[in-house]
């Protein structure tokens, strides 16, 4: 569905592509809630005892999108996908770092007696982000999709 807002938000893309230096400082007020909404859904997906928070990892992606050489934002979706891909890439990266911590810290774990499963259902992302690149390798249309749906919380219709 295509609203005033989505064309502005597409408009100034577009001049942001075509180096317009204050396109991106309009842009900023019109995405940051969705950006933030994004960064939500990520962040329900992660551990309990996280120490990014949602702000840090929209303030995150805003930093590598401004600093990005993108040269062509096609449209809002376009952008809200990549900044999609962007989120992920910074939680696999913290999850990956936060394995490595711990395979790195020297101490052994001997289980006795029972052994008690978490009763959350935490996603592991890193090991989401292989599949999604597995995937990506044999059919990248759908790799994009479960990505789009799974991350970005979009609808079938969407």
């Amino acid at each position: 569905m295509s609203t005033p807002l989505s064309h502005e938000i597409t408009r100034l893309l577009r001049a942001w592509s075509k180096g317009e230096a204050d396109a991106l400082e309009k842009l900023t007020p019109l995405v940051y809630g969705e950006l933030h909404r994004l960064a939500r859904r990520y962040m329900a997906e992660e551990r309990s005892g996280r120490t990014l928070q949602t702000t840090a990892l929209v303030n995150e992606a805003y930093l590598r999108l401004a600093g990005s050489r993108q040269t062509d934002w096609r449209d809002r979706a376009y952008f809200f996908g990549a900044c999609a891909r962007i989120m992920r890439r910074i939680l696999v990266d913290c999850a990956r770092s936060r394995k490595s911590v711990k395979r790195d810290a020297g101490f052994q774990v001997e289980l006795d007696g029972d052994i008690v499963a978490s009763s959350s259902a935490e996603t592991d992302l890193a090991a989401v982000d292989d599949a999604l690149e597995a995937l990506a390798a044999i059919e990248p249309r759908w790799a994009r999709v479960v990505e789009l749906r799974f991350f970005g919380g979009l609808s079938v219709q969407q």
